[in-house]
């Protein structure tokens, strides 16, 4: 029997040599404290490389985490209060469970199909499980764990239900870089006229 391991997104990707020189070289002899909101160095640096994928993103608009799953907790805490709600299409990371409960809130799945390629649920689903208490909708795209890439059609779809709504789009965009059989990412990103309610979370350990 071959057993699929589709757990724990642990990276096989070699560190770059530059990354271990530049541990191996570091002089400082205190370790001080960072900046809460990231290095003004590296949030500077990173716009370029959302520019790559045709994304205008300032300094200001990144903040630096500790890995991908603190952004995502971080972002419950921010966006909601205890008892609040978010939606989320299902299956979806384990560990959003998690973090949803750490943050005292409810996660409200949605079932996306493998009938239908894990494509978006029709959006009359998101819709019914909107209550009082819905702060957000959550996507992942390209998706841990089905491996869908939302299209344009897809998150216009979501875009404009979040912002009739007056609620916030949370995407979590790590696997940006794993596109195969000719498909195509769209970040959510890509959309400036959403940007008020939109939140990404990216990660340094899903980087070529």
């Amino acid at each position: 029997v071959h057993v699929f391991h589709l757990n724990i997104g642990q990276p096989d990707i070699i560190t770059p040599p530059q990354v271990i020189e530049a541990v191996r070289d570091y002089g400082r002899k205190i370790i001080a404290y960072g900046q809460s909101e990231g290095e003004l160095e590296l949030r500077e640096a990173l716009p370029s490389y959302y520019k790559s994928f045709g994304v205008d993103v300032a300094a200001d608009d990144i903040m630096i985490t500790t890995g991908g799953s603190e952004a995502i907790q971080f972002t419950f805490m921010t966006l909601c209060d205890p008892g609040d709600e978010v939606i989320v299409p299902e299956p979806y990371y384990t560990n959003v469970g998690a973090f949803a409960q750490t943050a005292s809130i409810t996660l409200k799945p949605v079932t996306s199909r493998l009938e239908d390629g894990f494509t978006l649920p029709d959006i009359a689903h998101f819709e019914a499980m909107v209550t009082p208490k819905t702060r957000a909708i959550m996507l992942c795209s390209p998706n841990n764990p089905t491996g869908h890439i939302y299209t344009d059609e897809e998150l216009r779809q979501i875009l404009d239900l979040v912002k009739r709504l007056d609620i916030f789009l949370i995407v979590d965009e790590v696997y940006r870089e794993f596109v195969y059989d000719g498909k195509r990412f769209t970040s959510v990103l890509s959309y400036p006229e959403y940007a008020d309610r939109v939140v990404v979370v990216d990660s340094f350990s899903k980087r070529y």
